[in-house]
């Protein structure tokens, strides 16, 4: 049964930084792509980051330059650096994770990921 378990939200104050982290149960992910997910309240789901198996990674224009996504294959465990958070950043985030290796043009699509976790809440405050 595969599983993945994020870890790692809480709440901060604006500019504050945050590290989630997924871990990947029954799936190994070192040879496919991974990616994070956010629901804000009353929102619909939206891509936030994406990583190939060969490290390539893709941002959505709202997390450039102060999110990083990166990946531990021994440990068989991604994660999300945000740094500079900002109230708008406020949103239950999901992991997930893809049957391919490269998520292509496809990596923001939901219907690109197989498996979901249950999420971690972030709440940044002003």
């Amino acid at each position: 049964q595969v599983q993945l378990v994020e870890s790692g939200g809480g709440s901060v104050q604006s500019g504050g930084s945050l590290r989630l982290s997924c871990a990947a149960y029954g799936y190994a992910i070192s040879n496919v792509c991974m990616g994070w997910f956010r629901q804000p309240p009353g929102k619909e789901r939206e891509a936030v980051a994406s990583i190939d198996m060969d490290g390539g990674t893709r941002y959505a224009d709202s997390v450039k330059g102060r999110f990083t996504i990166s990946r531990d294959n021994t440990k068989n465990t991604q994660f999300l650096q945000m740094n500079s958070l900002k109230p708008e950043d406020t949103a239950m985030y999901y992991c997930a994770a893809s049957f391919r290796a490269f998520c292509a043009s496809t990596w923001s699509r939901w219907v690109e990921y197989q498996y979901w976790g249950q999420g971690t809440q972030v709440t940044v405050s002003s």
